[in-house]
């Protein structure tokens, strides 16, 4: 009897610096391979793409950490931070029955239509937004989009949805932070549950009391209208799920849309003599090229699997690397690491697969078809203050972007 190969062990920077060099090289150690996170926690990993897609439609393999045997004989701390991302209450966290459950209140509430309507408020605050950055330019003339666009746009489109009241809304923006980042420490994860909840709690108080025309209102109104209501613990993890991934996805989206096109002259000269329909294209292929989620933890398979001949055993946990799939050459070609408007390669997995696949995609590619083409036919001349290379990544297994995007704003500013 041949023996298994052992697949070799691969360990994840978590400070993100060449994620796409990080998901080539473990696509050359195997299609099924293992990673060490940040605190020593090893995951498998699946780096082929279709191997990926079948393993998340797969019913074996579900989302719930009550399936995670590490976690439940205590060899993952309590305090781990990365358990923010993994050990929740939420359709995102839930398989079967219970998944269903936990997410039709949110496909009642978190419609299409709803995000459409929409469409005149994301106007009027990129307008504004962009009137103010010349402004917001240092002594140099250099403004970062990030801190001064792509970033609060967002955040303030999906407070605004949820109810969150504005005062809140840079507290929010700070605990989010401390769970994307790999940097967190472990008391900075223990005291931001703390206070998500405890903001929660004031918020649900508030919209009980007296309803308004947000989505926290709308969830606590139908909540148990379909059977077993959601506990306030499971609202609390539904809102939290959506006020993260309703922005940090947008701000990448948005950010490294902006930087590819300030890098790849030939492809923004395809935009410059395009039409309106032209910036489907640019997303799209952006959401390939540069996928705004880089690595999602987790699956859990609830019986053995194999996958290209390795078995993952049962009670495991399986890494999902969204961005370096996206790059996969068996999917898209040997020019898979180009990017490439004109592509017809098809669908792309930057928001993940399977029934838990993410919920608000259509949100992040309204805001970016409305704050993308404002921002390169405001400021034409736009181009980049330093070196592509001299960018700094968000230190994160998870969020693939940089942490700041230096731009001139070019001769319109002055105007």
């Amino acid at each position: 009897m041949v023996a298994e190969t052992v697949p070799p062990v691969i360990r994840i920077d978590p400070s993100g610096a060449d994620r796409h060099g990080e998901a080539a090289r473990m696509r050359e150690a195997g299609q099924v391979i293992r990673a060490e996170l940040p605190g020593g926690v090893q995951m498998w990993v699946i780096t082929d793409y279709g191997l990926l897609a079948e393993l998340a439609a797969d019913p074996r393999v579900g989302r719930d950490w009550r399936n995670w045997d590490a976690l439940s004989r205590g060899e993952v701390p309590e305090d781990w931070p990365l358990l923010s991302m993994i050990r929740l209450n939420n359709a995102m966290a839930r398989d079967g029955g219970e998944h269903r459950r936990l997410r039709r209140p949110l496909t009642r509430t978190f419609t299409r239509n709803r995000v459409e309507a929409l469409r005149p408020r994301i106007g009027e605050i990129v307008a504004r937004m962009l009137d103010e950055l010349p402004a917001l330019a240092d002594a140099d003339g250099v403004v970062d989009l990030r801190k001064h666009y792509a970033y609060p746009f967002p955040m303030q489109v999906i407070c605004e949805l949820i109810g969150v009241p504005e005062e809140w809304w840079p507290r929010f923006r700070q605990l989010i932070d401390t769970v994307v980042r790999a940097d967190t420490t472990a008391e900075e994860y223990m005291a931001t549950q703390q206070e998500r909840h405890e903001l929660w709690q004031k918020l649900f108080a508030m919209r009980r009391a007296e309803p308004a025309d947000d989505l926290t209102s709308a969830l606590l109104a139908i909540n148990g209208e379909d059977g077993e209501p959601l506990t306030d613990e499971e609202l609390e993890d539904t809102l939290w799920m959506l006020i993260g991934a309703g922005h940090e996805t947008s701000i990448s989206l948005i950010v490294n849309a902006t930087r590819a096109l300030l890098t790849h002259p030939e492809q923004r000269a395809k935009v410059d003599e395009g039409g309106d329909e032209v910036w489907a294209k640019v997303i799209e292929e952006t959401l390939r090229f540069d996928s705004p989620v880089g690595n999602f933890p987790a699956r859990f398979p609830t019986e053995d699997v194999t996958v290209a001949g390795v078995t993952i055993p049962k009670g495991e946990a399986i890494l999902a690397p969204w961005s370096g799939v996206n790059r996969d050459p068996a999917r898209y070609g040997e020019d898979a690491d180009q990017f490439d408007i004109d592509r017809s390669a098809g669908k792309h997995m930057a928001f993940g697969a399977g029934p838990h696949v993410c919920i608000g995609p259509n949100l992040a590619r309204l805001e970016a078809a409305i704050a993308l083409p404002a921002l390169f036919a405001r400021f034409p001349e736009l181009r980049l203050a330093v070196e592509d290379d001299a960018l700094t990544a968000v230190p994160s297994i998870f969020s693939n972007s940089v942490v700041g995007l230096p731009v001139f704003l070019g001769a319109q500013a002055q105007a």
